[in-house]
């Protein structure tokens, strides 16, 4: 998954630089930007980071996949919502 493995666009790569990743490092980076201390509860994640959050792993995907993406419709099997 992209988070237990980092993930970089081979064509972006700038060596010594930090590289565009696909990962959960989006929405620590959002949380620590905000002050929190990571004392229970954490921040309520806007509209916009979900949203953020969601492209990444798509692109993610459809970049180690080959193949777009497609939701699984609600209230059919593989649906785990």
């Amino acid at each position: 998954t992209p988070d237990s493995s980092r993930y970089w666009p081979a064509d972006l790569y700038e060596p010594g630089k930090a590289q565009p990743s696909f990962d959960k490092q989006f929405v620590r980076d959002w949380a620590n930007a905000t002050g929190w201390d990571h004392s229970p509860p954490a921040p309520e994640l806007p509209d916009d980071v979900v949203a953020q959050t969601r492209e990444k792993y798509i692109e993610a995907f459809e970049r180690i996949t080959g193949t777009g993406f497609r939701p699984v419709p609600a209230g059919s099997p593989g649906d785990t919502a």
